[in-house]
């Protein structure tokens, strides 16, 4: 009778042990959904500020010509050539940068402040989705969560090139 009762307060444990694993790696997969959305938010504002400087008097033709390009190549990727397209407008804003002169308007400088803020909170969302990525991969490669397919039919979550870039 004794050993009947520990053992059902063993499979007990145990499946509450299942139960909360579970939970946690759901957590884990809502925080990388939740630092994409962000990410992703950023990365399309930033293409509407590439835009807006590109409509400005800031660039010559063909910069401006390039930084559309790239900032609705950027918007309209589809997730299979999102890095290469954020690469690309990434490389674009970089060039504008450089080939920027002192004479700029109010305005301008606000399109110029506003990208560098953007900039700074790209940098952090990137580091955020990339630490919720590394660890949700962590927890997902436990035996425990192989085994049990506690995971169910969530993909794994991915890291994009484009977020090694220096922006």
């Amino acid at each position: 009778m004794k050993t009947g009762l520990t053992f059902g307060l063993l499979l007990l444990a145990f499946l509450w042990y299942l139960s909360f694993s579970a939970t946690r790696l759901d957590r884990l997969h809502h925080r990388v959904e939740t630092s994409w959305a962000n990410l992703d938010g950023l990365l399309q504002r930033r293409a509407a500020v590439a835009l807006e400087l590109a409509h400005s008097h800031l660039a010559d033709p063909a910069s401006s010509l390039l930084l559309t390009a790239a900032a609705y190549q950027a918007r309209e990727a589809s997730i299979q050539e999102r890095s290469f397209a954020e690469s690309g407008l990434s490389g674009a804003l970089s060039l504008l940068q450089s080939d920027l002169s002192a004479d700029t308007s109010a305005g301008e400088k606000a399109l110029l402040t506003e990208l560098a803020t953007l900039t700074g909170k790209i940098r952090v969302a990137i580091a955020i989705h990339v630490d919720a990525v590394t660890r949700t991969r962590s927890v997902r490669a436990k035996l425990i969560f192989k085994f049990f397919k506690l995971a169910g039919t969530a993909p794994l979550p991915m890291t994009y090139d484009f977020e090694d870039d220096a922006l």
